[in-house]
């Protein structure tokens, strides 16, 4: 064992007796996060490592993702694997409650749900012990000690998918203190899937072994919402009352850019009067805040949540429900992709936009979707514009609003760049996580 490895030991038993001294103050954090709604009302044991499902006899893959981006970016890798191997088991765990009420209602027929365990030694013991996964596939960035080490010490293959590390994370996990711990936990994958060449570099700076690094594409390009028959009358109805009004959408909106998205809407109304702004927050709650201010204000607002219809006179419409917006944005010609409009946050997809045809807007803040946003840009300039902020955006917008051709050529040239960007992904992950972990894993019969 090299010094870095050895020091990595002893960080890591420091993170584990941690761990353990922690372990009933996490566990009194996630009963108060329960009263506030924030874990399930009945499964609050799954994140102790305790289960509420039988596990299946045979082999078992589980897939871990945090919340609803992530779940949704494994679940076509988990088709892709039902398709091809349908003897196999599939456990998906996700943290939030968000990702698992969208989530649920998306997974194959017999693919298993659980909460993720919380990273103490005791509830992951539990857990793997329980399930024996013979491959775990975690997704992004999801190095948590506990989890690895046990998963390496039992012999279970390990891989990431769609890895990626921000700015800030490099720097902490480059830092002295973290180094060695993160080079002994990334030592122990059989694969790393990098969401770009840009991540495979830091993913190498942080000594990952470079042979199982290996590219299949982002699959964030490939995440797909399956409606129900409701779902798509609800879309068609709106469809529907918008008629041939004005329309654009700011999606995924964080708290301080509804200012921003609201006074562009103000400038937008002034030039055409029958405009309608859907807005979209990342959360639903904020939805029902924004809207609660705008009616005290007096302004005509209307709630999806509480069914209200887009009539004459009402020019803002709110979302706040969860897994629709990929069919809300076969609604408009402009999407405005927002947590990227205040330093500090960090973006959000641009795919589902651009797969849906739509003239694609975002700000300068977009962390690691940067890589997203310059694919795209390098296959047709036009797919994606990037703005700096509020007045740019408004130009932006009644431009594209104002001109056919302008708006025409911006919403082809991002449906191009999709297609382009998203044409055999699943079959690339499939074929490179078939042959470094999981046809090994099943070989081992465990």
């Amino acid at each position: 064992m090299g010094v870095v490895a050895r020091k990595g030991m002893l960080v890591y038993k420091i993170y584990r007796a941690l761990s353990y001294v922690v372990s009933p103050l996490l566990q009194i954090h996630l009963r108060w996060r329960k009263i506030r709604g924030l874990e399930h009302p009945t499964r609050l044991p799954e994140r102790l490592g305790r289960p509420s499902l039988t596990r299946p006899p045979g082999p078992l893959l589980w897939f871990h993702a945090v919340s609803l981006g992530e779940g949704m970016a494994a679940i076509p890798v988990i088709k892709e694997c039902v398709k091809w191997r349908p003897d196999l088991n599939i456990l998906l765990t996700t943290t939030t409650m968000s990702a698992f009420e969208v989530i649920i209602n998306q997974l194959p027929t017999g693919v298993l749900h659980q909460f993720s365990p919380i990273d103490t030694p005791a509830a992951m013991d539990a857990f793997l012990d329980y399930w024996n996964p013979n491959a775990i596939m975690l997704l992004e960035s999801e190095l948590w000690p506990n989890l690895i080490m046990a998963s390496s010490r039992k012999g279970i293959l390990l891989a990431l998918l769609n890895a990626r590390v921000s700015m800030k994370s490099f720097k902490l996990w480059s830092a002295p203190v973290l180094f060695p711990l993160i080079s002994l936990l990334l030592s122990k994958f059989s694969l790393i899937i990098p969401l770009s060449s840009m991540q495979a570099i830091h993913f190498q700076l942080l000594q990952a072994p470079p042979f199982i690094i290996n590219f299949a594409g982002d699959l964030k390009y490939v995440v797909e919402y399956d409606a129900s028959k409701e779902q798509f009358r609800s879309i068609d109805d709106l469809k529907v009352q918008l008629g041939h009004r004005k329309v654009w959408m700011a999606s995924s909106i964080h708290r301080g850019e509804e200012e921003v998205m609201l006074g562009v809407h103000k400038v937008l109304k002034q030039v055409y009067p029958d405009l309608v702004t859907i807005i979209v927050p990342r959360y639903p709650q904020h939805g029902k805040d924004i809207a609660q201010k705008l009616q005290k204000e007096g302004q005509h607002v209307a709630l999806r949540s509480q069914h209200q219809r887009i009539v004459p006179g009402r020019n803002i419409y709110v979302v706040d429900t969860l897994g629709e917006l990929r069919h809300l944005y076969r609604l408009t010609p402009v999407a405005v992709i927002g947590g990227s409009f205040i330093p500090g946050l960090a973006g959000h997809n641009i795919s589902e936009a651009a797969a849906a045809g739509c003239a694609v807007l975002t700000g300068y803040h977009v962390g690691h979707f940067s890589h997203m946003l310059r694919e795209m840009q390098r296959l047709n300039p036009l797919s994606v514009l990037q703005v700096p902020g509020k007045l740019e955006l408004e130009e932006a917008i009644l431009k594209f609003l104002s001109d056919g051709k302008v708006l025409e050529a911006r919403q082809t040239a991002s449906k191009q760049a999709f297609h382009a960007l998203s044409n055999g992904i699943i079959a690339n992950a499939w074929n490179v996580l078939y042959f470094h972990v999981l046809k090994q894993a099943l070989l081992k019969g465990r």
